[in-house]
């Protein structure tokens, strides 16, 4: 199983981003696919999850109506559109996928929203 995240960047508040978890070493359409954030300092908190059809999505509170996860089977891929970025967004961002039992992890991309 691998996970690799992309798309983190320096932004300004207010500004836009989005993130991309491309998957492989396992049947991607079949899985719940995951988003997390870890802040310095704190602990790491589920930001977002996609069922694997893509129907069934949920949020956490601090980013409902902010960001939207998605994903793209043919291209093994899960997204998280940021929108509206906030200071308190500032983290590494991890997808997440739990697989044979173990929950396994990309290598995270930073995002920074800062002016």
């Amino acid at each position: 199983v691998q996970l690799v995240e992309s798309g983190g960047d320096l932004v300004q508040p207010g500004g836009s981003l989005r993130l991309s978890c491309a998957a492989s070493g396992f049947t991607f359409s079949t899985y719940f696919m995951r988003w997390y954030r870890q802040a310095p300092g704190k602990e790491r908190e589920l930001v977002a999850l996609i069922n694997s059809f893509g129907g069934y999505k949920e949020y956490a509170d601090s980013v409902k109506g902010r960001f939207t996860i998605s994903r793209d089977n043919a291209k093994n891929t899960v997204y998280l559109q940021m929108n509206s970025l906030k200071p308190e967004d500032t983290a590494v961002y991890y997808c997440n996928v739990l697989y044979g039992g173990i929950g396994y992890w990309g290598q995270g991309t930073q995002v920074t929203v800062s002016s």
